[in-house]
C-alpha cells in the first residue's frame, strides 16, 4: 500500500511519548502538467476539500507531470496496483475495461453542460466497471473538435485519407466513418506528431489550444460537428479505501464528486476561451463548415452509434438502455 503515515505527534527522550496523533498523506497522481488548468481548477480544489473534511487528518500530495511514472495510458493501472492512492485517467486509454462508461462518449449521447450530473445520476448503471478500484471522480468535457496542421477541413472529402489522433476507439469509429485513418495516441505526443507529421491532425477539445500548444503546430482548427465527448476519471486504489475510516472514506467521496463539477466546469469554459485564442493568432484559421457538409459529417458519426450499440449488445453489454438512460429516455 503507498499511504505513508507521518508522525505529527511530540516525542520526548528515552523513548517516552505524549500525545502523539497519526494523519494519513496520500499520493495523487497526475500525468498532466503542474500548469493545466485542470490542476488549479479542480484538482488542487479535491486537496484542499479533503484535507478541511477531515480537520488535517487526511491530506493528498498531487504528483503532477507523471512523476510518479509517465504514461497517461498507465494511469488507472497505478491505482490499480498501489503505485498511487489516486490516479486521473480517461476511460478511452484502456477502453476494453470501460465499454459502459465509453457509450456516453458517443455522438449525442450527453451534453456538455449537463453531462456530469448525468452521469451521476446513472452511476449504478456504470459502476461494475469500477470494481478493482474506488472511483471517486468522473466527469464529461467539452466535444473534441479537429486541430489540423496543414489542410483545411470544411468537408468530407477535405478529411478522407488523412491520419487523425483520436482519444478512444469510439472516436476511431467515427473518423473512420468519415473516410480517414484513425491514430491512437496518448495527449502528451499529440504535439511531437503534429510537428514531425506523423499525424495530419487530431481530435481533441479546445483546451489543446493553450494546455498542450497545439496553436503552435495546427494552422487550422474545424469546429461544429458532433464527435465524441471523452470522460474523465480520479480512481483510488481499492485497499487504500478501505483502509480509511468511515468519516474519511465519506471526505474523500463528496470531495470526489464535487471536483468531478469543478473538472466539467472548470474544462467547458477553457476549452471554449482555447477556441478564442486560435482564432487570434497569426494566420490561424477556426472554420465551421457549411450546412450541408456539416450534415454529411453528423450523419456519418451518428452511423457509428447503431454499430457499436449492436456489438455491445453482442457481449451481454445493455448499451441501448445505458443510452436510453442518459438520454433521460
Amino acid at each position: 500500500m503507498s499511504i505513508t503515515k507521518i508522525i505529527t505527534g511530540a516525542a520526548v527522550a528515552l523513548g517516552l511519548s505524549i500525545g502523539s496523533a497519526t494523519a494519513t498523506e496520500l499520493k495523487f497522481a497526475n500525468f498532466l502538467p503542474a500548469g493545466h488548468p485542470y490542476v488549479g481548477g479542480a484538482f488542487q480544489p479535491f486537496v484542499d476539500m479533503v484535507a478541511e473534511k477531515t480537520g488535517g487528518d487526511l491530506t493528498v500530495r498531487l504528483y503532477s507531470g507523471g512523476e510518479l511514472g509517465p504514461g497517461p495510458v498507465e494511469q488507472y493501472a497505478r491505482a490499480v496496483d498501489g503505485v498511487a492512492d489516486f490516479a486521473i485517467g480517461l476511460p478511452g486509454y484502456t477502453a476494453s475495461n470501460f465499454p459502459r462508461t465509453l457509450v456516453s462518449e458517443l455522438p449525442g449521447v450527453l451534453d456538455e453542460a449537463t453531462g456530469t450530473q448525468t452521469l451521476w445520476d446513472n452511476i449504478d448503471l456504470l459502476s461494475d466497471e469500477y470494481r478493482r478500484v474506488q472511483l471517486v471522480a468522473l466527469w464529461s468535457n467539452a466535444s473534441n473538435l479537429l486541430y489540423m496542421r496543414d489542410k483545411p477541413v470544411r468537408t468530407l472529402d477535405d478529411i478522407k485519407g488523412l491520419k487523425i489522433r483520436v482519444p478512444s476507439r469510439n472516436a476511431g469509429l467515427i473518423v473512420e466513418a468519415w473516410g480517414a485513418t484513425p491514430v491512437s495516441m496518448p495527449v502528451p505526443e499529440i504535439y511531437n506528431g503534429m510537428q514531425t507529421g506523423v499525424i495530419d491532425g487530431a481530435m481533441i477539445d479546445g483546451t489543446a489550444t493553450n494546455a498542450f500548444k497545439l496553436g503552435e503546430v495546427s494552422n487550422f482548427l474545424t469546429v461544429g460537428l458532433d464527435t465524441t465527448i471523452s470522460p474523465f476519471f480520479i480512481v483510488m486504489n481499492r485497499d487504500s479505501f478501505k483502509s480509511l475510516s468511515a468519516d474519511e472514506q465519506t471526505a474523500v467521496l463528496d470531495a470526489g464528486r464535487a471536483a468531478s463539477l469543478l473538472a466539467n466546469e472548470t474544462q467547458l469554459a477553457v476549452a471554449a476561451s482555447g477556441i478564442e485564442a486560435f482564432a487570434k493568432l497569426d494566420g490561424r484559421e477556426v472554420i465551421t463548415p457549411a450546412a450541408d457538409d456539416i450534415a454529411a459529417f453528423n450523419a456519418l458519426a451518428a452511423s457509428v452509434v447503431p454499430t457499436v450499440t449492436a456489438q455491445l449488445e453482442a457481449e451481454g453489454i445493455p448499451a441501448t438502455a445505458i443510452i436510453d438512460a442518459l438520454q433521460g429516455k
